[in-house]
């Protein structure tokens, strides 16, 4: 069940941040594409001639960090579906109440 729930919430993580930051990311590719010449943006200052390739650097990068974030949590998905190892318990190790080999109170 944890591998279920951390597969869920990391895949989850994985798609707000694509969502979320992935805007700032696109727009190398197609400034590369056009027009041959990439700008850094800010709000303050006019935009900044930079070299294109540390810009789709940084987005292949982004989308590779976002890829592995979603892929570690698919992969946690599938072990937590298919595995049976929390189910394999060793009788000495079992409590509860059908366990009479490690009652020590005189019931």
């Amino acid at each position: 069940m944890r591998f279920i729930i951390i597969g869920i919430v990391l895949v989850f993580a994985g798609f707000v941040i694509l969502g979320g930051f992935g805007q700032n990311y696109q727009a190398a590719t197609l400034e590369s594409n056009q027009f041959g010449t990439c700008y850094e943006y800010s709000d303050n200052s006019p935009p900044i001639e930079i070299n294109c390739s540390f810009k789709i650097f940084d987005q292949t990068m982004f989308f590779g960090v976002v890829i592995v974030l979603i892929g570690v949590g698919i992969i946690s998905l599938i072990k937590g579906t298919r595995g049976d190892w929390d189910n394999r318990v060793k009788p000495k190790d079992m409590v509860g109440p059908g366990n009479n080999q490690n009652s020590d109170d005189s019931d």
